[in-house]
């Protein structure tokens, strides 16, 4: 599948639909022969807006141009960072369109795009799916108490920490490298509420206190695969029981057809919960091609309704899958045990890539 320039991680090798342009991130140098602007805050030459973007701009002599010569802007351009961490090669590449906007990638894989200037602005799809969950969680803008599985660049805490002040986040991550990284670079704000742990998620989640979450968040990524140690039935006992009675688990996975990884997975949470649902795009549900999926469990009932309506409307439409249609996905499928527990499936080659 061919590369693409803008972040996909839901393994799709597609073009944004119109009116929604994907991020362009800074390369590390240019041609001798391009021109330089300079636009962020450590000096670096690149390609002109329009050569990067495709954005057209005024230029002297037409209708909208200014009247005055253009004040030149000397702040310099973000440059990349590159930093060997614990699981590979961590890179944050500045966005061009936006100041403070940053993508993490390692070993080549997207891992998270933030905004430190807009928290709630998200680039991944399946980023704004498990924001939409968070949203329909409870009533709008009620604190939570959530516990992150998989830190990256600390996307989605800062999400939540916008759009509800006042939740109290332990967020787990077990690459020390990368903590580092992102700490340096991008800082949480002060007052966030936010705790930062490096430590391995399942340690974490056994070692968590009983009910103390009234979400858990997983996106835990060994390079572009889940750990084999969180996807047994035993991992999916142990988030129950820090869920509280109302708690609700939400993962992000990935597999193709035929599901064998994702049956095994909604096989161990309907061991330990009564509720179930996958989000993902109908292409994906329909095993044309390999993609992530958000897995949904809880004991009491999901926002379906509210949660089909938000993600029908996202620039990559998804679904909401749940009752007789998912019970038919996992019919003959059993709990996985730890001991027979494997990481999820390898993603077709080229597919989590940024070129």
């Amino acid at each position: 599948m061919p590369k693409v320039r803008y972040p996909r991680t839901d393994f799709q090798g597609q073009t944004p639909p119109a009116g929604q342009p994907g991020p362009r991130f800074r390369p590390p140098s240019r041609p001798p022969s391009s021109p330089a602007r300079h636009n962020g805050t450590v000096d670096q030459h690149i390609a002109p807006a329009d050569e990067v973007t495709g954005k057209t701009y005024a230029h002297p002599g037409t209708p909208d141009a200014p009247t005055r010569p253009p004040i030149p802007d000397t702040t310099p351009d973000p440059i990349p960072v590159t930093r060997p961490v614990d699981h590979g090669t961590a890179k944050l590449m500045p966005d061009i369109d936006r100041p403070r906007a940053w993508l993490l990638t390692v070993d080549g894989a997207p891992q998270s795009y933030v905004d430190l200037d807009a928290p709630t602005h998200l680039e991944f799809e399946y980023v704004r799916r498990l924001a939409h969950v968070l949203d329909e969680a409870t009533t709008p803008g009620q604190p939570l108490d959530a516990l992150h599985l998989g830190g990256g660049a600390l996307t989605l805490p800062r999400y939540l920490a916008a759009t509800r002040p006042r939740s109290r986040q332990r967020v787990i991550e077990a690459d020390r490298g990368l903590l580092a990284l992102v700490a340096q670079h991008l800082p949480l704000p002060d007052g966030s509420g936010i705790e930062v742990r490096a430590q391995d998620a399942r340690t974490a989640l056994e070692e968590a206190p009983e009910g103390s979450a009234d979400i858990i968040v997983a996106d835990v990524f060994g390079g572009s695969r889940v750990p084999a140690h969180l996807t047994s039935v035993e991992y999916a006992q142990a988030a129950a029981r820090v869920l509280r009675s109302h708690g609700l688990y939400a993962a992000n996975l990935a597999d193709g057809a035929p599901f064998d990884f994702l049956r095994g997975q909604l096989a161990n949470f309907a061991t330990v919960f009564t509720q179930l649902a996958l989000i993902a795009e109908p292409s994906v549900l329909r095993g044309r091609r390999f993609g992530n999926a958000v897995l949904l469990a809880s004991r009491t009932e999901l926002p379906l309704a509210a949660l089909a309506r938000r993600v029908a409307g996202d620039a990559f439409p998804a679904r909401v899958e749940h009752g007789a249609a998912l019970r038919r996905m996992i019919a003959g499928a059993l709990p996985v045990r730890d001991a027979d527990a494997v990481p999820s499936p390898e993603p077709p080659s080229g597919a989590f890539s940024v070129g």
